[in-house]
């Protein structure tokens, strides 16, 4: 069952040029990553602060394997005082959690 999270990531603005040097990397590393399907990362047109996030996997293994890659990356380190609000759903589910 495929994976879904969207939402978006509030960065404080004085790290807001270490978030974005260290982006490209992050995304490119996710999207090499065993079935990752879809993922995007991009800066809000109003608030320079908020980025959107759209996540795709293939299943909860693969999503779960993501989210444990990042808890030890630079990128996490490195977003650790972002805030994060998310959306995680399946593709067979209606309801969002």
């Amino acid at each position: 069952m495929t994976v879904i999270l969207e939402g978006y990531i509030k960065v404080p603005l004085e790290e807001l040029e270490a978030i974005k040097s260290h982006l490209g990397e992050h995304i490119r590393n996710t999207l090499k990553e065993h079935g990752c399907l879809e993922f995007t990362v991009e800066q809000d047109g109003i608030d320079e602060c908020v980025f959107n996030v759209f996540e795709k996997f293939k299943d909860s293994d693969a999503f779960d394997a993501h989210q444990e890659r990042v808890k030890t990356s630079d990128w996490g380190a490195i977003t650790k005082n972002v805030k994060r609000v998310y959306r995680e759903y399946d593709s067979k589910s209606t309801d969002m959690s």
